[in-house]
């Protein structure tokens, strides 16, 4: 019950100075918050969200455990500061920027996200989990919100169309890192894991039935390969809801 409420109770390691100060004073030479960070993040991507630990981290680090603690209170706060050091890669446009279209600006951030998340499979379940208040995290929030307001959407109508874009991205890229996942941990290429799926599921009489029916929408998709197929939906879907939002406009 304790434990419970203590979790309830917990904000951000973005507020109250955790980030910038750590514990501070007698701080393991050879370290620092940046670096652990890092580490963090390359563990992350190497064996998952499940598998890491501070005392994974440590061994990486080749410190112990409580040197670490020097720099962050708890697994959480770094968990948090390694999900806006993701955020600081990407890629973004400059709103202000004179006769540049929202909509060429607009897929430039989708795709960039979406890469992200496919990049760091992690990073989907943290920014569910944590407050997304870092300074990468919030530049990207801001930079989406003024590249939005330039669509021509009144501003009861913004937030509607942030949420509509930049979830599905967030389901796209969370599902898409989860097959390439499967594809890794399975030892095969995305097309051999793909061409193996479907002659396993067309096989059984539970699901040959359901594909059978799907074939003429596989074939009119187009792609010789997994990733333009993928590239492909992703493009075309990310065009229907820009086509919404212009349609709303000119709705008014």
């Amino acid at each position: 019950m304790v434990k419970a409420a203590k979790q309830a109770a917990r904000t951000s390691v973005w507020l109250e100075g955790k980030a910038r100060r750590g514990r501070g004073g007698g701080q393991p030479s050879g370290l620092d918050r940046d670096r652990i960070t890092e580490v963090t993040v390359r563990l992350l991507d190497a064996e998952g969200l499940d598998k890491f630990s501070m005392r994974r981290l440590a061994t990486e680090l080749n410190v112990t455990a409580m040197s670490v603690y020097w720099y962050v209170d708890t697994k959480d706060d770094l968990l948090e500061l390694a999900l806006d050091a993701a955020f600081g890669e990407l890629g973004l446009p400059d709103p202000q920027t004179a006769g540049e279209d929202w909509r060429e600006q607009l897929r430039a951030l989708a795709t960039s996200y979406r890469a992200l998340l496919v990049r760091h499979p992690w990073l989907s379940p943290l920014a569910g989990r944590y407050l997304n208040i870092g300074p990468n995290s919030l530049v990207f929030s801001r930079t989406v919100q003024r590249v939005v307001r330039r669509t021509g959407l009144p501003d009861h109508r913004i937030t509607s169309a942030i949420s509509a874009v930049f979830q599905f991205v967030y389901g796209y890229g969370t599902i898409e890192g989860h097959f390439f996942g499967r594809v890794a941990d399975a030892g095969m290429t995305a097309d051999e894991y793909f061409q193996h799926s479907m002659s396993k599921v067309t096989e059984a009489p539970e699901t040959a039935e359901v594909i059978e029916e799907s074939k003429n929408l596989m074939a009119a998709r187009g792609g010789d390969t997994v990733a333009e197929m993928l590239d492909r939906d992703f493009t075309f879907a990310l065009d229907l809801l820009i086509a919404g939002i212009e349609a709303m406009v000119e709705r008014g």
